[in-house]
């Protein structure tokens, strides 16, 4: 299979060669902005991204090509396009049916979703692919299935791969993520390994260092009123990552709760007189419930719910309030003139479920360094 360097040695023009991408459960395109800024050696260039939800791909297309991305589900692609050849094949499936927050519904039908994802592996034909998830991916049937797919007669014999838990704190995000990276690769080529982590605890990236000189939002609650269409279809947006530092309405109770929580502090420290019922009768738990994020340390993982501060560690170090669609964007690793189209609740789902873009790039350095070989 031809490698980056013999791409280079065809090409006429520039030094830069085209690495051809497909991007499935592309999202708002976190995986492929990491790509994007990983490399001044090589363009990471996608030729078609599949999407489900109609903002979300109305978000990719804003940032990363119109018509780029086909809307709707995985399934209708493959039996309305014919899949083209890529270099590399790049996706996380919805992971909702086995996740440790979710239902753990083993028959969900999310959990699937990986079929398609081989399936698509095996028309494109890649030198390597790419699939993220949560780490009890590992432990899941889903896992087993894919590996038979590899074994001889299987629909991806061609290839093998190799999974490990990777925490994106490691790589320069902000964030104490961890997830599953599957990587795999064509069995013409050597497997290239895992990304080498460049940051380490005391080291990490903190949350001081990416939101600490932001200003704090002004009362202004709603985003802009500004409409774009995709697709036929009218949507909220676009918007630049700079205006989403949007505050919310919070009541006077949820103020005063606040008021009580000290820095790295959580429900625990909320006098008994605020606190809820359900709060009252569990006072054991998870202690990020109400909980402040740390300035000098990496924040916790940024969900799709990080609004509420019921949800999680999602108070702002020392403001009265939940961090905003701004900072959360920036903890995630989303540069400040990323567009995004959508309501602030469908643009908070776009940010959660987003690979931090420095383990995004941390990939697309290794991917580089083994086409190069």
């Amino acid at each position: 299979m031809a490698t980056l360097a013999t791409m280079e040695r065809e090409q006429t023009g520039g030094t830069r060669p085209a690495v051809r991408v497909l991007d499935l459960f592309s999202g708002a395109g976190g995986l492929s902005e990491g790509l994007r800024t990983s490399s001044h050696t090589a363009d990471f260039t996608t030729i078609r991204a599949v999407e489900s939800d109609p903002a979300a791909a109305a978000t990719y297309s804003a940032n990363h090509g119109a018509g780029s991305v086909f809307t709707g589900p995985i399934e209708k692609w493959l039996t309305s396009e014919e899949v083209p050849e890529a270099d590399v094949v790049i996706g996380g499936p919805p992971c909702q049916g086995f996740s440790a927050l979710g239902k753990q519904d083993v028959n969900d039908k999310r959990n699937s979703l990986w079929w398609q994802y081989a399936e698509t592996v095996q028309r494109a034909a890649p030198k390597y692919f790419v699939l993220e998830n949560v780490p009890q991916f590992l432990s899941s049937q889903q896992r087993v299935e894919f590996a038979r797919q590899c074994e001889s007669g299987g629909l991806l014999e061609d290839y093998a791969f190799q999974a490990k838990v990777l925490n994106s704190a490691n790589f320069g995000a902000a964030q104490i993520r961890k997830r599953v990276i599957v990587i795999g690769h064509h069995r013409d080529l050597e497997f290239p390994g895992f990304p080498a982590p460049t940051h380490s605890e005391p080291q990490w990236v903190t949350v001081r260092q990416v939101i600490g000189r932001l200003r704090a939002p002004t009362h202004v609650i709603d985003l802009p009123d500004r409409w774009t269409k995709h697709e036929g279809r009218m949507h909220p947006g676009r918007f630049r990552s700079t205006e989403l530092h949007v505050t919310r309405h919070y009541e006077d109770t949820s103020l005063r709760r606040f008021a009580h929580i000290p820095a790295g502090g959580n429900r625990f420290d909320i006098p008994d007189q605020l606190l809820a019922p359900c709060w009252r009768k569990h006072q054991s738990g998870a202690g990020d419930v109400m909980g402040r994020l740390r300035w000098d340390r990496p924040s916790v993982t940024i969900r799709t719910e990080f609004f509420k501060p019921e949800k999680g560690r999602y108070l702002h170090p020392s403001e009265h309030r939940a961090i905003t669609h701004r900072e959360a964007a920036r903890i995630q690793g989303f540069p400040d003139d990323y567009r995004w189209v959508g309501s602030k609740v469908q643009i908070a789902r776009q940010i959660g479920n987003a690979v931090p873009i420095a383990l995004g790039a941390a990939i697309g350095r290794l991917l580089t360094d083994a086409l190069r070989a």
